[in-house]
């Protein structure tokens, strides 16, 4: 395993992090997933309430139990459901019980989506505050934030130099939205986490088209797309979600390989992705709260496949998904859609979701 500093924390972490949410339903076998992770090497665990229908911090308990070597612990509060001091340190207490810890190495601002929402997590009172206070206490150890924002909104919360580290979604096909922070991360010398390395499960569902990342014959694509994040200046973990033992050893075995990429071999990546690859729906569905009941994820799914191939090919997935019973004969379909703007709003992306229905419902 690599390890590298995180950022001027003192402490050393493991190159590839584990994501803890991918675990199926035999809690046992997942602990132990996690404890073989551990035992190749893997010291960074992050997890989060509601992750895996709210089990993924007790997984995590119940591995850190026998853990056979040294470990950190990062999770998370947000400010939609924990919008005061008093709730986070609530939420807290919860998360200190159920992983079994005294104190969480790495505690997230969750999901910092723009700047207005940011300015609610430092407001008097707020969610900055009430995690202040416990790091103070000792019960957080380093106080970092996640976000989805844009790379020049990451820069301005960095500069505030009220965190110590960050967690941003960052991958083959996104990595320039997102780069201007990576760049403020290294000049601020704070810790960079990043998740969705795999787009959300999109490159390997479609491995035929990301072959071009691939620079050694013997590798997968998920673990090209995975070496390509952990290769980038400036960034410490690349975290993994892993819900087998099979995975552990598929993402371990990246390291078979440098941690590099030469410059003709990115030069060659930059030619290849498309113009609006960084469009590519990465399905988190944080969209779904649409008051027509439209499954946006659903939609937006088959809409890459226009991206990507054609638009005969996203009809054929669409008759598919309705076929495996994912879209559901009575369900509304995308020429319902209101544009009420409710789904743009919570696009961690800012697609322009609105648009691409119309566009669906008119193919």
């Amino acid at each position: 395993m690599i390890y590298r500093d995180y950022g001027k924390t003192g402490k050393k972490v493991s190159t590839i992090g584990f994501g803890g949410m991918r675990f199926g339903k035999d809690e046992d076998y997942a602990a132990e997933v996690v404890r073989r992770a551990n035992e190749l090497g893997i010291n960074y665990f992050d997890t989060a309430p509601f992750y895996c229908n709210d089990r993924s911090e007790e997984i995590f308990g119940k591995a850190f139990k026998n853990m056979p070597g040294e470990f950190y612990v990062s999770t998370k509060s947000m400010v939609n459901k924990e919008p005061d001091a008093d709730s986070v340190r609530r939420r807290l207490e919860k998360s200190l019980k159920r992983i079994g810890v005294d104190k969480i190495n790495f505690f997230h601002m969750w999901c910092i989506m723009d700047l207005e929402q940011y300015k609610k997590v430092m407001a008097p009172g707020g969610p900055y505050e009430g995690a202040l206070k416990a790091k103070q206490e000792g019960l957080i150890e380093h106080l970092v934030f996640s976000t989805h924002c844009k790379g020049e909104d990451i820069r301005t919360i960095i500069e505030d130099d009220v965190f110590e580290g960050v967690l941003l979604g960052y991958n083959v096909m996104n990595h320039p939205y997102r780069q201007e922070g990576i760049k403020a991360a290294m000049e601020h010398n704070i810790g960079v986490v990043t998740m969705n390395p795999l787009g959300g499960g999109l490159i390997p569902q479609h491995k035929e088209y990301f072959e071009f990342i691939k620079q050694w014959d013997d590798e997968t694509v998920s673990q090209a797309a995975l070496r390509f994040n952990a290769a980038q200046e400036g960034i410490t973990v690349s975290l993994a979600g892993m819900g087998s033992l099979e995975e552990v050893e598929e993402n371990i075995n990246t390291l078979k390989h440098p941690i590099a990429f030469s410059e003709e071999k990115l030069q060659e990546i930059k030619k290849k992705i498309i113009n609006d690859m960084d469009s590519l729906c990465t399905t988190c569905s944080y969209c779904t709260k649409c008051p027509k009941k439209i499954h946006i994820p659903h939609y937006l799914e088959a809409y890459n496949l226009m991206i990507l191939k054609d638009e005969a090919t996203m009809k054929k997935h669409i008759d598919w998904l309705k076929q495996e019973g994912r879209i559901k004969e009575e369900s509304p379909s995308p020429d319902e859609c209101i544009a009420c703007g409710v789904c743009e709003e919570l696009c961690t992306q800012k697609l322009p979701i609105i648009q691409r229905l119309k566009e669906i419902a008119e193919a």
